[in-house]
């Protein structure tokens, strides 16, 4: 039986796909960065799909798992 995410991420994961104009998804490493970022935090990619579609479901598929990625905060 697959774990439950925290709620931090499905809660984030709803804000996100609530509003998906303010996001874009990564096409470097999948992650949801805001609608201004010229680079992507985690993999410094510029390449970016910003379709309200797309995000939504880019934050479904987030918000239903566990964090995989290493991110800034984690190396700090």
């Amino acid at each position: 039986m697959p774990e439950t995410p925290p709620p931090n991420r499905a809660a984030t994961a709803a804000k996100i796909a609530a509003n998906p104009m303010g996001y874009k998804v990564c096409e470097g490493c999948d992650s949801i960065v805001g609608s201004g970022a010229a680079l992507c935090p985690n993999c410094h990619s510029y390449r970016f799909e910003a379709s309200p579609e797309r995000v939504i479901l880019q934050a479904r598929i987030l918000g239903a798992r566990e964090q995989t990625s290493v991110t800034a905060d984690d190396l700090g």
